[in-house]
């Protein structure tokens, strides 16, 4: 299917109005994919003709469903696995020392997708019972897509998704068959919350994290909207709390207010703040 230059453009100023994220010229092949079905399921023929429709503004719930498509919610449960086991043996643990007193944990899943990184963080502290009884552990998902907070929140996936990260004995004890696909337990659906929000807005409640995961969300935004980001994931986190950012995401010339933790490789903390208990 031939796209044209026009149409590229206004698909991209679309994304990037919506949602900060840039459709560069190496992603802009995705296109089709991404938005076959969606052409499918309306009838349209060409993405073209999409265009035209979009463009005479008489449907402003297409131009919704077009972004949403267009947005890239790749990801699957323990993604990566590495930045987990930092968080299972020394980032939680320090964070547990350090709210003792108080004996109450808040975690941000920025940029959650279908919810996979928000489920795994719940599963670490449900298989830590003795470490975390008697706490208050609050646990807030996040992505700018409705359809997939919709779709987190409902937690249920497809054999292939479930099986991606999870090991059979975790699937078993937290995911059970139905007919409408593997659903997590509803413990586990309760530990969590979600919310549409974009990382451009203010913070959302409480305001202040303990944690904040946002893993390959800034890739696809330009050095402006990046450093806007920063803005707010700094004012997002607690004075002793982390920010954890995906592998290929630094805050090395791009936030003022983070740096690299040096005691704690791979994760970043506001900057002049000391690891003190709060």
């Amino acid at each position: 299917m031939q796209i044209s230059d026009s149409s590229s453009r206004i698909l991209a100023g679309m994304l990037e109005a919506r949602t900060g994220q840039q459709l560069t010229m190496s992603r802009r092949w995705r296109l089709e994919t991404a938005l076959s079905q969606l052409l499918r399921e309306r009838g349209i023929a060409s993405i073209d003709e999409l265009i035209t429709i979009l463009v005479m503004g008489r449907e402003p719930s297409l131009s919704t469903r077009v972004v949403e498509a267009l947005l890239n919610n790749e990801t699957y449960f323990f993604r990566d696995r590495v930045p987990f086991d930092l968080l299972k043996a020394s980032a939680l643990p320090e964070l547990a020392r350090r709210r003792e007193g108080s004996k109450t944990l808040r975690v941000w899943s920025a940029g959650c997708s279908a919810g996979q990184e928000a489920y795994s963080l719940a599963m670490l502290f449900a298989e830590d019972p003795v470490r975390w009884n008697g706490w208050t552990i609050d646990i807030l998902a996040s992505d700018v897509s409705e359809s997939v907070v919709e779709r987190a929140r409902a937690g249920t996936y497809t054999q292939f998704e479930v099986q991606r990260g999870l090991g059979i004995q975790q699937m078993i004890r937290w995911f059970e068959e139905t007919p409408a696909g593997w659903r997590a337990a509803e413990a586990l659906r309760k530990s969590v919350r979600f919310q549409v929000h974009n990382l451009l807005e203010p913070p959302p409640h409480p305001g202040r994290f303990d944690l904040i995961l946002c893993r390959n969300v800034l890739l696809y935004l330009n050095d402006a909207t990046r450093r806007k980001a920063f803005d707010r994931l700094s004012a997002a986190l607690s004075p002793d709390g982390w920010l954890m950012l995906g592998a290929g995401e630094t805050v090395i010339g791009q936030a003022t207010s983070l740096e690299t933790d040096r005691e704690m490789r791979g994760l970043y903390r506001l900057k002049d703040q000391s690891a003190k208990a709060a």
